[in-house]
């Protein structure tokens, strides 16, 4: 298990953006369980929705990203770098994320290879099913945010030959 302060360490995240409070469960180069605690006070409930507050679809993948990070970052040799998203594939929302809930994110790696990595993320409240799908990493270098191997569209095809076929 992993607290806020071994979280920071390996993400570049702060707060307000840090989405993920614990995690869980970490087998690095295999699986990764993270959790967020949702409160009211968030300040993208003011807007989203008024009096019917729930967390954007979009911070639910980031929340779930996040946990995804944890897990390609913790690996031998990716200490240090940034993972980017390179594509987000099979997504489906299930059910909304509202305040009070505890989002808990697992994250299994499908694929890593060089600079590259996918994951299947699913989300869940209360043991169902919220969110959940397919993503693709691009793993840099934190100085100057070059590729860590190859340049950006050998990345792109890298992904779409080699991990998007699965």
């Amino acid at each position: 298990m992993l607290d806020v302060e071994e979280i920071l360490a390996i993400l570049p995240h702060r707060y307000p953006f840090l989405l993920v409070d614990r995690i869980l469960e970490l087998d690095p180069g295999r699986r990764a369980v993270g959790l967020k605690n949702v409160t009211f006070n968030e300040s993208f409930f003011e807007g989203h929705f008024p009096g019917h507050p729930v967390m954007p679809g979009v911070l639910v993948l980031e929340a779930m990203a996040q946990v995804g990070g944890v897990l390609l970052l913790s690996m031998t040799g990716n200490a240090g770098k940034l993972a980017y998203f390179g594509g987000i594939d099979k997504v489906r929302f299930r059910k909304p994320v509202v305040p009070g809930d505890q989002l808990i994110t697992e994250v299994e790696l499908l694929k890593s290879r060089g600079s590259i990595g996918k994951v299947r993320v699913t989300g869940r409240v209360d043991r169902q099913i919220v969110c959940e799908g397919e993503f693709i990493f691009a793993l840099v270098k934190r100085d100057g945010m070059e590729s860590v191997e190859e340049p950006d569209e050998v990345i792109t095809a890298e992904c779409d030959r080699t991990l998007v076929a699965t």
